[in-house]
Order: structure tokens, then sequence, then C-alpha cells
């Protein structure tokens, strides 16, 4: 049997640090492998194949964060019901979830093979990669139900305190995709459809290699035949934090769409120096995200057990790690942020490298914003107040957009940075009015 970790006793910081790490690692290790993925599908195939990729994103990316977003919303039911020593709920939460990933990602796969050309000309694709984009896109969505329940798994695994399992499928399938990319289409030469199929692949082992090491390895997630039932109540629950975080999740990717338009008027020079410092976003972003996902878990486990101090501590917690890493990784940007730019566009791109700089030397200043944003999300979804978190990043998200088309006239690439703190501090003052609101209302009850 696997050891769990149990978060209602022993040391906080420890049990947070612990946690956090294989998600951080798992996440920047993806982030680099999609990086590669895309060297490998223009380099081999060619820009169409890329161009057809690309269009195709958007459209993975909203149905999966459906899928991501009714699994966090499970995890958190199931990280309460471990807490609570409630094994049994436990397990009909894990029924629960399976059962609707049949139906669930059976429906995505209907739907996405009937409509994936129409979306791809909503987009307004061009008539050139139509084509290419509709066959990968179709091939994609056939891999959904193995992501799916990758991910309803990984997230189970996760709730129980084990992050470090989910992290050494991901990397395995992500190795495998890579190497069978180079394989087939750099080798051998086969096209996107290769590119596709080895993606659907390396998403069905992730997913198998994670249901065969629960019913090994995890008594109290593995399900026999007689228990694949759907509870009623655990269902209406789930879908209630699922739905909200999905749609939250979803205001990122929409707000950057929108950013995105007001980037591509202000120049080549700009638009690639944004590209590139996006990406810098991410890998920056990635820690602060897990550090909060990290207190999802503890607060959903003390929660069950009725430890309300023991939340609290860790809140704090988690606050100050969220605060150390928020000043590091500030230190690291400003001192690293012209040779992070040549990285991308070499030393003879100056005119790129001086607005990726003037960005850059500006935005590490703030990244200890999203460090307490993200705290706040995780406590607050560990508490099970998703309501909070979707307020907190539709406020956040809105005024980014709005500030960014007001200052980036005048202030240029630098005007994205400053619209971003806008954004989150208002977010902060939001979500801490709600946080001091539950706190009062605590007390009072007590």
């Amino acid at each position: 049997m696997a050891k769990l970790m149990r978060m209602t006793e022993g040391s906080i910081p420890k049990q947070l640090i612990t946690y956090a790490i294989p998600l951080i690692l798992g996440n920047i290790f993806q982030l680099t492998y999609n990086v590669v993925d895309s060297v490998i599908v223009g380099r081999f195939i060619g820009k169409e194949a890329l161009a057809a990729v690309g269009t195709a994103n958007p459209i993975m990316n909203i149905f999966i964060l459906g899928i991501s977003g009714i699994c966090i919303g499970a995890s958190v039911i199931m990280g309460r019901f471990y807490g609570a020593k409630k094994e049994d709920m436990l397990k009909k939460e894990m029924a629960t979830i399976a059962v609707l990933g049949v139906y669930f990602s059976l429906l995505v796969v209907i739907m996405g093979m009937i409509t994936a050309g129409g979306l791809l000309r909503i987009l307004k694709v061009p008539e050139d990669i139509m084509s290419m984009s509709t066959i990968y896109l179709r091939l994609i969505f056939l891999g959904m139900p193995f992501t799916y329940f990758y991910n309803a798994v990984s997230s189970a695994l996760k709730s129980v305190g084990d992050s470090k399992t989910p992290l050494k499928f991901l990397v395995f399938a992500a190795v495998l995709n890579g190497v069978l990319d180079i394989i087939f289409v750099g080798y051998l030469g086969f096209g996107i459809i290769c590119s596709a199929m080895t993606t659907v692949i390396a998403q069905a082992v992730s997913a198998i290699l994670c249901i065969v090491y629960v019913y090994r390895k995890i008594p109290i997630l593995k399900l026999y035949p007689s228990e694949f039932k759907i509870d009623k109540g655990l269902l209406k629950e789930t879908l209630k934090y699922g739905s909200v975080t999905a749609l939250q999740q979803a205001c990122q990717p929409i707000g950057k769409l929108m950013i995105q338009g007001a980037v591509n008027t202000m120049g080549i020079d700009v638009i690639a120096a944004f590209n590139a410092v996006s990406k810098i976003d991410d890998y920056a972003f990635t820690p602060e995200q897990n550090i909060s996902h990290a207190m999802t878990t503890f607060i959903a486990q003390n929660n069950g057990a009725g430890k309300t101090e023991r939340i609290n501590k860790g809140f704090r917690t988690g606050m100050f790690i969220e605060l150390v890493y928020g000043i590091s990784i500030c230190l690291v940007v400003l001192w690293l942020c012209n040779p992070i730019m040549e990285l991308f566009v070499g030393k003879s791109s100056r005119s790129v490298i001086a607005e990726g700089s003037r960005y850059l030397s500006l935005m590490a200043l703030f990244y200890i914003f999203p460090g307490f944003t993200n705290g706040m999300q995780g406590y607050f979804r560990g508490m099970g107040r998703m309501q909070i978190t979707l307020v907190g990043t539709i406020v956040q998200t809105s005024l980014r957009v709005l500030f960014t088309f007001l200052l980036s006239g005048t202030l240029g690439i630098q005007g994205i940075a400053y619209a971003c703190a806008i954004g989150w501090s208002v977010m902060l003052l939001v979500e801490g009015s709600y946080y001091g609101k539950m706190n009062r209302e605590h007390t009072h009850r007590g």
C-alpha cells in the first residue's frame, strides 16, 4: 500500500512544500514539453501544421477546462471526506465521478466529432489549413475520455495527499509522446495525423497507469463492479463546484485573447516581445499556482476534520511561502531579464530585447501579487467557496483587459504590466473582504 499524506496533523510547512514540489516540477515539465512539441511539428511537418495545431488549441483548451473543473470540484469533496476519515463517502465520490466520466467524455467525443469543422470556421481558420486543423482536432477529441480519467484519478490521488504519483505518470507520458513524435514525425516523416495519434496514445497510457496504480496501491480508492453507482447528492455537489471552477478557468484564456488584440496594434517588435515574456510569466506563475493547490488540499482535509485553527495556520503558512517565492522570482527575473530575452530572439534583435526587458523589469516587481491571489484562491477552494474564486477571477480579468486598452496606448508594453497589477490588487481587496467576513461569522458563531 502506498503511503498517503493526511494533512490533519504534523508539520504544516513541510506538508505544503512536500506536496507542492511535485506539482511544480510536473507543470514546468509540461510547459517545456509543449514548447518542444511545437518545435517538432514546425520543423518536421511545416508551418501549416504548426498553424493547424495552434488553431485547434483554443477549442481543445475549452473542453479540457470543463474536464479540469469537474475534477477539481471532486478533489475538494474527496479531500474533505479523507480528512474526516469518511472512507465510504470518499469511495462513493470516486464512483460518482467515474460513472459521470463515461457519459461526459462520450458526449464530448460525439459533440467534438460533429462540430469540429464548424467551430474552426467560427474562429475564421484559413481554408488552406482547414482540412488539416479539422482532422487534427477530431483525433484529439477521440482522446478526451483518457484526458478525463487521467485528471479524475490524478485529482483523487492528490486529494489523499499523493502529488508525486501523478507527476511520474505525466512525465512518462510526455516523454513517450516526445519519443513517438521524433520517431514517427521526425525520422519517418509522417504528418499531422500521426502527431495527433501520438498525443492520444500518451494520454491513454497516463490514464491507464493511474488506474492500475490505484487498484494495486490505494485500497481506499479501489472500486469494485458493484460500487460503480452515481450518488445523486454527490453528483449535484460535484457539478456545482465543477461548473463554477470551469467557468473561472475559462476567464483567463478569454482575457489573454482580448489582451492579445491590444498587443497586435503595437507593432511586430512588441508582438514578438510579448509572446516571449508571456512564456516567462507562465513559468513564474506556475509555482504560485501549485502552492495554491497544496493549500486547497490541506484546507479541504482539515475542513473535513473540523480543525479550524489548523486551517488558519495553514493559510498563513501558505501565504508566507507565496511571499518568499514571489520575492525570489522577482530578484531572479530582474537579474536575468536581458539574457532571458536573448534566448528567444538572439542578441541581434535589440528592439525586441529592449521591449521585453522593459516589461519584465516592471512585471517582476508585481509577481508577489498573483502569489497572494493564488493563495486566497486556494483557501476558498479548500473551504468549498467556489463562487468567491469565480468573482475574484472575473474582477481581475475584467480590470486587466480594461486597463490594458487604457494604458498601453501611452505606456506601451509596460501598460500591460500595470494593468495586471491593478487587476490583482482589486482582486485581493475583494477576496480579502470575503475572508474577513468569513472569519467574523465564525467568531460570532463561536
